[in-house]
């Protein structure tokens, strides 16, 4: 099995304490609302939402995958980090065993720096492209832009 590992990083106008409360917090019911052709559903399969929690993301009509499974891995409010990994889908393709994640929220004058690394575990000597780690970084940027305006446009939500 192999590793690889990405990062990138987001700026956002959003203090990091509100947006990790809606981004992580509240998300599973946030995001269905403002983006049903993403996200459709969120269901908990096990656990209690903390670690450990394993969760049923089902997309939207317009996304060309239906599901995928979170499991909770870890969530630090005091220090705006969360880390989970897709464990089963039909958006983790045969060649990768699961796809590790690792936000972490840090505050930039008014707003924050969004850290996101990602650990593609796959199944022997696969070659992930770089084109499905683009189109899945682009998805995750135009869901974090929603949830971004979202905010900016009700400036009394998640304070």
């Amino acid at each position: 099995m192999g590793v690889l590992t990405y990062e990138t990083e987001y700026a956002s106008v959003i203090p990091p304490a509100r947006l990790y409360n809606a981004l992580v917090l509240d998300a599973d019911n946030l995001i269905p609302k403002i983006a049903p052709q993403a996200v459709k559903t969120v269901e908990i399969l096990e656990g209690d939402g903390g670690v450990g929690t394993i969760k049923k993301v089902s997309f939207g009509e317009g996304s060309e995958y239906s599901y995928v499974k979170h499991k909770v891995e870890g969530i630090d409010k005091d220090n705006f980090v969360y880390s989970y990994s897709l464990i089963e889908g039909d958006a983790i393709s045969d060649k990768i065993e699961k796809i590790s994640y690792e936000i972490k929220l840090v505050a930039s004058g008014s707003g924050s720096i969004i850290k996101n690394i990602s650990h593609y575990h796959t199944k022997g000597d696969v070659e992930i492209k770089e084109e499905h780690v683009k189109a899945g970084k682009e998805r995750a940027h135009g869901l974090f832009k929603l949830i971004e305006n979202h905010l900016v446009a009700n400036p009394d939500a998640y304070n």
